[in-house]
């Protein structure tokens, strides 16, 4: 069976680029190449079988590092299942022993290590310039201290609090000591009354 695996990094992202014709299933994953813990990817590599063909529209759809994209070839062969990279031209089976094939995948897969590095890098040289300029401020805060502080001030337990807002209790007392550091008795007593 012949099936192919795409990857985007977000959800507004479609893959119709990565479109390949002949496969009987694909494998859509809109997740970050960083990490392969990614629902499709693993789906994949428990539904083919000895004999099947994944085929990927290029190296850093299925891998962002060398490390991990030698580990994912690595599992798809020993399964029996051949991979093979529509873009580079490049195809790795568990019974061919191809060292150009193996020289070309590491150099492809380093580009695609180095590329990541440098937009990461390229990134945080933005942000930094941004600050610079005032204008970058960082991620908005997930939490209304305002609406913590409310409850917490009203007696609601963190507890209760983190249920109603929808946060983490860590959260809810890591503001909790921020206030009572301010020396705000009602939130003290709160705090007191919930860990008795």
């Amino acid at each position: 069976m012949r099936v192919s695996y795409t990857r985007v990094s977000t959800v507004d992202q479609n893959t119709d680029r990565q479109a390949i014709e002949g496969v009987e299933r694909t494998f859509e994953d809109k997740a970050s190449g960083g990490s392969t813990d990614r629902p499709a990817l693993q789906e994949c590599l428990a539904f083919v079988r000895e004999g099947d063909t994944v085929a990927i529209w290029s190296i850093d759809r299925l891998a962002r590092s060398l490390k991990d994209l030698q580990e994912l070839i690595e599992r798809f062969n020993a399964k029996g299942v051949t991979v093979e990279f529509i873009s580079e031209r490049l195809t790795f089976s568990a019974n061919a022993d191809d060292p150009f094939a193996k020289l070309q995948f590491q150099m492809m897969g380093a580009f695609a290590e180095f590329e990541r590095a440098l937009i990461k890098k390229r990134q945080r040289e933005g942000i930094e310039k941004a600050r610079q300029k005032g204008v970058y401020k960082g991620r908005a805060p997930s939490i209304d201290r305002d609406a913590v502080l409310e409850r917490l001030d009203a007696g609601q337990t963190p507890t209760q609090i983190a249920r109603d807002l929808g946060v983490s209790r860590p959260s809810v007392y890591r503001i909790a000591r921020e206030v009572m550091a301010e020396g705000l008795p009602k939130v003290k007593e709160t705090i007191a009354r919930a860990n008795a």
